[in-house]
């Protein structure tokens, strides 16, 4: 039951680390029981591991140091998640387009695999070189910018900044998941494919920038994508 004490014996000399680890899971473990961190203490999360608070205290310097290690540890699983995904390239078939699309949507899919953590980890205040921050850019940014600049490397995207780039598939599929979680009362239909169809449009709207040039007008590019189109549906 939250917020029951349990008994725990005196722990052995150097066993420091396994406290720790202890103090993150009750933490965790309250965060998507109740969904709000401000509805998580030290306190609450004392009694869960059947230790006082000052002995939290030795671990973390206040609630936010400890929320902040939480969100480190989620961002290190996405981090592996990220990386099984950039083995997709190495399948028969696949583009590098598709890893990027498949990126994306490991992001969303983790995302929504527990939203609780995932809108306190994203959707709060940030602190820029915090933590949080590093290991979120060491993981699903740093694999994402991998993939574009490959596309660059290749052709297929225009050259550009591939870190820009990389914000913006990133932004999307941040808000994808962040709808979708704050949202789910919305007709989205099957949320996979809904999904989808924003990462496609994201990842193959990046091809067809590379033959805009700066003369053309909106209309004149509607024109030849329709065109385009046409023709292809032609064929």
């Amino acid at each position: 039951m939250t917020g029951q004490r349990l008994r725990r014996h005196r722990a052995p000399r150097g066993s420091g680390d396994q406290l720790r680890d202890e103090i993150l899971g009750a933490t965790t473990d309250l965060l998507l029981e109740t969904g709000d961190a401000k509805a998580v203490s030290i306190r609450s999360v004392a009694e869960r591991v059947g230790v006082t608070p000052p002995s939290i205290y030795l671990h973390f310097a206040d609630k936010d140091a400890l929320l902040d290690a939480v969100c480190v540890q989620y961002f290190e699983k996405l981090d592996a998640e990220m990386q099984e995904v950039a083995g997709y390239a190495g399948n028969e078939g696949s583009s590098l387009v598709d890893v990027l699309r498949a990126q994306g949507l490991a992001y969303v899919r983790f995302a929504l695999k527990t939203p609780e953590l995932y809108r306190i980890a994203t959707m709060g205040e940030g602190h820029p070189g915090s933590d949080v921050d590093m290991t979120l850019n060491s993981s699903a940014f740093v694999h994402m910018r991998a993939s574009v600049q490959a596309l660059i490397d290749q052709g297929i995207y225009p050259p550009g900044d591939p870190t820009m780039l990389a914000l913006e598939l990133w932004t999307a599929a941040h808000g994808v998941a962040a709808m979708l979680i704050s949202r789910p009362y919305l007709p989205w239909g099957d949320v996979e494919d809904f999904a989808d169809r924003v990462l496609r449009a994201m990842c193959f709207g990046h091809v067809v920038s590379g033959a805009v040039r700066p003369s053309d007008s909106p209309c004149e590019m509607v024109t030849w994508l329709k065109e385009t189109v046409d023709e292809r549906h032609r064929r």
